[in-house]
């Protein structure tokens, strides 16, 4: 695990998964997992790295007994919309929206 993967635990107690292209920090909520920041490095996206580590936490979070899966896209956001596109091609769905997020979700 990283410096920054050893922090977020320590002080946040969150996880992370990652590799050499990109990372995927998240916690479980009540009833799931939720993926709070997912990261690919420009060169290595649309080459499925983000489904990758996804996948990993789905796995994850499957172990632990978790059926649901959370990530969310804050519209004012650079890069919103392609964020957004990213979570319904993954398979999410909407689960609720407001003025500051959109929270989408799908079955693990």
């Amino acid at each position: 695990m990283s410096l920054f993967g050893d922090y977020i635990k320590e002080r946040l107690d969150k996880s992370i998964v990652e590799n050499e292209h990109g990372f995927c920090t998240y916690f479980f909520v009540n009833d799931g997992v939720y993926i709070e920041d997912l990261y690919v490095s420009p060169e290595h996206r649309k080459s499925h790295v983000a489904a990758k580590l996804a996948d990993q936490v789905a796995e994850i979070a499957k172990e632990k007994g978790f059926k649901k899966m959370y990530g969310s896209v804050q519209p004012s956001a650079k890069g919103s919309t392609a964020s957004l596109k990213v979570l319904l091609a993954y398979g999410m769905s909407l689960e609720s929206s407001g003025p500051n997020a959109i929270l989408m979700s799908k079955g693990i």
